[in-house]
């Protein structure tokens, strides 16, 4: 009877275990893949295009891939398998048995970039500490010094309209415009970068007790895709786009 109950502690124990790792959604499935078709989709050998979620892609990211996934057994997790527009289907992609989702091996290398979208509070926590670590170690991409841009320097920002790309700065104002609020780090509010978010967005916020007021002053690291003509914007739509950088934190830019 005594085994009977310590066998019983210790399978609760292994699930209760299981059910904490950060993740692991529901299994959409298992295949082989097939083919790398680009730096964040492969084809599976029934077919089926998986799209990788969770991360925005480097220039080194298509290989890192390749060197991961050819020709591996995976299984496919996340919270819904409906097909996008290209009928890709987004998934965390695991291989064969194991805890460890692609995405994080990726991102852990430097090979690829947190997009914000797994809005699951502890699996989003556990691929920003993978990339955190990446980018404390300069790893892969972080290894560039540009790799983290100067909110400061919108020229440069500006440079990379149309790409995914991680900033980092003091917010200089906050200032309310219709159903738009813009968090401007320049103080010529025309060029200088600014983040804009609308009143729809605003309530994820609050959920996490932040007011957009209360970032005025503070040193803060956004991305998300470049947009703008005179001037560089980012436009959060999550609220993972966002992260205070506490007074001692280190940052990837010069001061």
């Amino acid at each position: 009877m005594r085994l009977l109950h310590l066998t019983v502690a210790i399978l609760l124990i292994a699930g209760r275990t299981a059910f904490a790792t950060p993740c692991q959604f529901e299994a959409q499935g298992e295949g082989r893949v097939a083919a790398v078709v680009d730096a964040r989709s492969v084809r599976l050998d029934d077919g089926r295009e998986i799209r990788l979620a969770g991360i925005e892609t480097t220039a080194t990211t298509k290989q890192a891939l390749t060197s991961l996934l050819a020709g591996r057994d995976v299984t496919l997790r996340g919270s819904d398998d409906t097909p996008d527009r290209y009928g890709r289907q987004s998934a965390l992609v695991f291989i064969g048995e194991s805890d460890t989702s692609v995405q994080a091996m990726l991102l852990a290398q430097g090979d690829a970039m947190v997009s914000a979208e797994i809005t699951d509070k502890d699996c989003a926590a556990a691929l920003m500490t993978s990339e955190a670590e990446a980018r404390r170690q300069k790893k892969g991409s972080w290894a560039d010094p540009s790799a983290i841009k100067n909110a400061e320097s919108s020229d440069d920002i500006l440079a990379g309209i149309g790409r995914f790309v991680v900033v980092e700065g003091k917010v200089l104002s906050v200032r309310q415009a219709g159903a738009m609020t813009y968090l401007n780090f320049g103080r010529n509010w025309t060029r200088g970068f600014a983040v804009t978010i609308s009143k729809r967005t605003l309530p994820a916020f609050e959920g996490a007790g932040i007011t957009l007021k209360s970032l005025e002053g503070q040193r803060i690291r956004v991305r998300g895709w470049v947009e703008g003509s005179t001037g560089p914007r980012i436009d959060v739509r999550l609220l993972g786009q966002v992260e205070l950088l506490g007074a001692n934190e280190p940052t990837g830019v010069k001061p």
